[in-house]
């Protein structure tokens, strides 16, 4: 007899794509919340960036060393071996710097702001992919790219106002992130995704130490202690369930579901500190938003043309 490969049903399949994109969804959710904890932190309790840029490294790392080993996915020794030790210690350099620029940026803008400028990084990782991976866009990606470019301009309108010095701040955040990004496309190759993470985790904490510790001012209430420590619970159980929605959906599927993010930062932005977007910043945000979701369906597009062109076995 013949083996039979068990596959997904169609039924299944969509069923997996609708949890995937509501994993997705809260994932965006705790990721905007742990911005909107660590703006607060900084411009109304009076902590120091460092300090919570270090304990959100802190948390998340205590978290992967609970689960980890409760789960006995791998031990001690096996999260420590890597094939790339020097690039993995680059990205996670990369990983705290975009941290660290991103609640610089926040301590003067608004939520929608940051998360608008942050959002041009998967265009720029398109445009920087050509000459550090080999990974050429095509004319279509690369006008989608421009227009992205635009909306930013869009956003920030530099010359029609006043610009406040830290959207340089988040111009970096976003550049930085888009570098570790493709590093951490790169990295793939080479080792397991949890080996990676925990580099991340590793070199934030211990790194970041002497910096949080030289300026480290002590919470004043209960509710700064309260959103210190959920610093780490946000962004590990954001991440995880980032992962877990990629392993089960296609990316084509639910990337775009990522830029709902900014509806979840306007939302926090309103209720904890009473910002609204101005018109600018919507009508910039939705075009960075649009040229994201082309780029998303192109690549989708390029992915099957290969696929059909392929020779049969």
């Amino acid at each position: 007899m013949t083996a039979q490969i068990d596959r997904p049903t169609s039924a299944e399949a969509g069923r997996h794509r609708l949890q995937a994109i509501g994993l997705m969804m809260a994932a965006v959710v705790l990721f905007s919340a742990l911005d909107t904890a660590a703006k607060f932190l900084v411009t109304r309790e009076g902590l120091s960036v460092a300090q919570v840029v270090w304990v959100r490294f802190v948390g998340q790392f205590v978290l992967l060393l609970l689960f980890v080993p409760a789960f006995g996915i791998m031990t001690a020794k096996a999260l420590f071996t890597t094939n790339r030790f020097g690039l993995q210690i680059i990205r996670s350099v990369l990983m705290v710097g975009t941290t660290a620029f991103n609640f610089l940026a926040l301590q003067y803008m608004r939520l929608d702001q940051t998360i608008t400028i942050v959002f041009l990084a998967p265009l720029m990782v398109a445009l920087l992919a050509g000459p550090l991976l080999g990974e050429w866009v095509g004319l279509r990606r690369f006008v989608a790219i421009l227009f992205g470019f635009v909306g930013v301009l869009i956003a920030v309108r530099p010359g029609f106002g006043v610009v406040h010095p830290a959207v340089l701040y988040a111009f970096a955040a976003m550049l930085v992130y888009a570098l570790f990004m493709l590093l951490t496309r790169h990295m793939a190759h080479f080792d397991p995704p949890l080996v990676t993470l925990f580099y991340s985790m590793f070199v934030g904490t211990f790194a970041g130490a002497p910096f949080a510790l030289a300026d480290w001012h002590a919470p004043p209430d209960t509710l700064s202690w309260f959103l210190l420590g959920s610093l780490g619970i946000l962004g590990g159980t954001g991440h995880w369930l980032f992962l877990h929605a990629y392993r089960l959906a296609p990316a084509s599927s639910i990337a775009p579901f990522l830029y709902m993010q900014i509806l979840s930062m306007v939302a926090f932005g309103f209720a904890v500190f009473g910002d609204l977007p101005d018109l600018w910043t919507l009508a910039g945000a939705s075009l960075i938003v649009a040229s994201g979701v082309y780029l998303v369906h192109r690549e989708r597009v390029i992915a099957r043309e290969m696929v059909d062109a392929a020779p049969l076995p």
